[in-house]
């Protein structure tokens, strides 16, 4: 599972409107037939329109100013052992980010007249795609790039071939320009992987608009606050505020376990993640210290995520340093690129 928060944008390509980016989500119905399409939901009803969703967003701002965001986009990339244990992705995960905005709202340190806040107390519309293409950060184009640069290279010294500004055989470099292709480590369906590409198989995941203000526009709800829990004086009254995100973030994950009986390997929980960055030598300890099936598989989903991982000695004890520092570097590299949800 990989979960990200990310606040508005406010810059000239996503401006203070959430029209663009409900556009921008609306892309996968195009072409599609009416029954074909995945509309916006929320908690309470299915296909809903993208007006809706753009006025009721764009009309619950109070007194919020104009550097400040007005919505965040949670977006939720379950992993490709996760969605196999779907019977129906599309129903399975609307299922699924209901019962997730129960855990977020859960999550907020806040009250609103003396309660704690619950799901009606909130605003949000959330829909699913089914579609991912490759971007720039992932491994497979970084991995490729340098079959691409010499592709590309050879591509216009052939075009200025054949309009007489350079000398060259032809024959020759359409050759080499094929062979490159051929040798290009990521291949899909025998094709280069290159940026924009359609990526193959399951790829369903969720994005979900919440207003940063509450249902009744009145107080603000930040996933962004910087802090856990804590406090403040607002206007002469002691305010609770505060978004826990590690606990929104493990939540996320035993909701998801428990809901479709998902037993998680140690490598794809956010667990492994926190040992990983916070205590590296606990995390490959662990890691090693799995039973042999559950190591063995959590050797399988690293190895998916394009991390190379190296003969591991029967005895951890004595593993040799320069054995984890291969790994710690892929395991690194993977985290970067979001390539796992670790």
């Amino acid at each position: 599972m990989y979960i990200t928060i990310t606040a508005q944008k406010l810059t000239s390509t996503y401006a203070q409107s959430v029209a663009d980016f409900v556009d921008y989500l609306e892309k996968e119905n195009e072409g599609l037939e009416q029954d074909e399409m995945e509309h916006f939901f929320n908690q309470y009803g299915d296909e809903i329109s993208t007006e809706k969703v753009v006025k009721d967003i764009n009309e619950n701002t109070a007194k919020l100013k104009k550097v400040e965001p007005k919505f965040y986009s949670i977006t939720v990339n379950p992993s490709k052992y996760e969605l196999s244990r779907l019977q129906n992705s599309s129903q399975d995960l609307k299922l699924y980010t209901r019962t997730l905005m129960e855990d977020y709202v859960k999550s907020f340190n806040r009250e609103l007249n003396g309660k704690p806040i619950s799901i009606n107390d909130i605003k949000y519309f959330a829909k699913i795609e089914h579609q991912r293409s490759f971007k720039g950060t992932d491994r497979q184009i970084i991995e490729n790039q340098p079959f691409a640069t010499k592709i590309l290279q050879l591509k216009q010294d052939l075009r200025k071939v054949l309009r007489g500004e350079l000398e060259g055989n032809i024959s020759t470099m359409k050759s080499q320009i094929e062979k490159l292709e051929k040798e290009a480590p990521h291949q899909q369906n025998g094709k280069r992987i290159v940026q924009g590409m359609k990526k193959d198989g399951n790829q369903s995941h969720i994005h979900i608009i919440v207003s940063r203000k509450d249902a009744s526009n009145s107080i603000s709800l930040s996933p962004g606050s910087k802090y856990k829990s804590s406090e403040v004086m607002m206007n002469g009254k002691l305010v609770k505020r505060g978004f826990d995100r590690d606990g929104f973030f493990l939540k996320a994950e035993k909701t998801f376990d428990q809901t479709f009986g998902y037993k998680r390997n140690y490598a794809e929980s956010y667990q492994s993640k926190k040992d990983y960055i916070k205590n590296p030598k606990l995390y490959f300890s662990t890691l090693l210290g799995l039973p042999k099936s559950e190591r063995a598989l959590a050797f399988k989903i690293l190895a998916k995520s394009g991390i190379h991982v190296p003969s591991i000695p029967t005895n951890k004890v004595q593993m040799a340093l320069k054995v984890i520092n291969r790994l710690k570097r892929g395991v690194d590299i993977a985290i970067k690129s979001g390539s796992i949800g670790i």
